[in-house]
């Protein structure tokens, strides 16, 4: 019976990927890549010459019949996003929501995530902690930073570097401008940085430092 494997990849370092990963894709039929010009990197640099198709956000309505029906078919599938687990502030939900409904074995393998270390990192308690990934640019966005201020568990958002400085006034906003934060960016890359401080000092160190590349900020609820 055909599978459908949901492959994490690594979001820096290309090492960041597990032998069974590689294995995978180098075995089944088909590799659905969120850019398949960024995942050719990856799969020339393991030898991998398993054929590629486009699947994302902008197309993922339009094809989802489609490769589901190549699955019932006996199609081997495995899914990848440009970086980190399939699903996770990527596309992948509707995919695996789909193959469940109609009987189709989905296998997701553990791998790279950028939420966990970003986590690990901060030296907040994490033994309960919630993850919001990207919050709303507009709309919803007040009525969830509301919600997040009554939040005792830390908390965990991912945003991009033009955002950042919005973000952080929010959070001192909603939430006070002693919140204290981690935030890690570029994990695993070459330019890998944690900083902590409450959310005006990391406001204030942004103002003068342009961030960039993928950020994760930890919020401290707990104490």
């Amino acid at each position: 019976m055909s599978k459908l494997y949901i492959v994490p990849t690594p979001i820096g370092n290309l090492k960041d990927i597990t032998f069974r990963a590689i294995e995978t894709l180098k075995e089944v039929d088909l590799i659905l890549a969120e850019d398949t010009r960024t995942s050719g990197k990856l799969l020339n640099h393991y030898e991998i010459k398993t054929p590629m198709t486009s699947y994302h956000m902008h197309n993922e309505h339009r094809v989802l019949e489609s490769v589901i029906k190549k699955l019932q078919s006996g199609i081997n599938i495995a899914m990848i996003s440009d970086a980190g687990t399939p699903a996770i502030s990527d596309p992948g939900f509707l995919l695996v929501r789909e193959c469940v409904d109609n009987q189709i074995e989905v296998d997701c393998l553990p791998g790279a995530t950028a939420l966990i270390p970003a986590l690990v990192n901060s030296g907040f308690p994490n033994d309960k902690f919630i993850f919001e990934g990207f919050l709303p640019v507009k709309k919803g966005r007040q009525t969830r930073f509301k919600k997040l201020a009554d939040e005792q568990r830390t908390i965990i958002i991912y945003e991009s570097p033009h955002k950042l400085l919005k973000t952080l006034k929010d959070i001192s906003l909603y939430m006070g401008p002693k919140t204290h934060l981690s935030i890690s960016r570029e994990i695993s890359k070459l330019f890998e940085e944690t900083l902590r401080g409450t959310s005006k000092e990391l406001e204030e160190h942004f103002i003068k430092n342009k961030p960039k590349g993928e950020i994760v900020i930890i919020i401290q609820r707990q104490k």
